[in-house]
């Protein structure tokens, strides 16, 4: 059996400019300067509440949960006005459906979100799990996002992890997996590289490539 976990954010769909925009958005009705999109690549992959921690100033970031609240208010109506998959994982997650692979997702995105925008673009696949951030299990890099998703499937079970940050690859390490890093995600090849990602796909087809080799 092969199981493929999938991060969403940076690997499934370029959620970027929605994170970005419900960002702004809160920093501006506090009265905070905004920052351009090319700088949220660095402020997400653990989590909505450490986005919001990085994109305030310096001296501001006691305002953490009023930003959160704000961001959590527009981005539940906006979140899918610029989201859109990435060029050819259809046709990836095509291939690895026809070959009988598990797929899931995990991510730490707030799991209402992820399981939207799941059902809104990949509604055709049948993902065992759609986990992401709540208050009930620790962030990725724990491993315990990985355990949920596996604890019903058989042992003799070969894991990848598929994102596009050293949240993902350090996750798959800390749960003696393998992984698969995405050069097309926010942070790029050489984060992925320092990781120490197994495997470094290109694109999208380069994943069906590696898990069925």
């Amino acid at each position: 059996m092969i199981t493929a976990i999938f991060d969403l954010d940076g690997t499934l769909a370029d959620t970027l400019c929605d994170l970005a925009d419900a960002t702004n958005f809160a920093l501006k009705q506090l009265g905070y300067p905004v920052h351009p999109y090319e700088s949220y690549k660095k402020f997400v992959g653990n989590g909505v509440q450490k986005l919001c921690y990085r994109a305030l100033p310096d001296d501001k970031k006691d305002d953490t949960e009023k930003l959160l609240e704000i961001f959590s208010e527009y981005y539940g109506k906006h979140f899918l006005d610029k989201t859109n998959l990435y060029d050819g994982m259809k046709k990836c997650l095509d291939i690895l459906k026809e070959n009988n692979v598990t797929l899931a997702v995990a991510t730490n995105k707030p799991q209402n979100f992820a399981r939207q925008i799941v059902r809104e673009l990949l509604s055709e696949y049948n993902f065992i799990k759609i986990l992401g951030g709540c208050s009930e299990r620790p962030k990725k890099p724990d491993t315990a996002i990985i355990s949920e998703i596996i604890s019903e499937l058989p042992e003799d079970n070969h894991i990848f992890m598929i994102g596009d940050s050293n949240v993902d690859i350090q996750t798959a390490k800390n749960a003696g997996i393998s992984s698969i890093g995405c050069v097309w995600g926010f942070r790029g090849r050489e984060e992925l590289e320092n990781a120490g990602a197994d495997f470094i796909a290109e694109k999208p087809s380069d994943i069906a490539e590696f898990i069925l080799k």
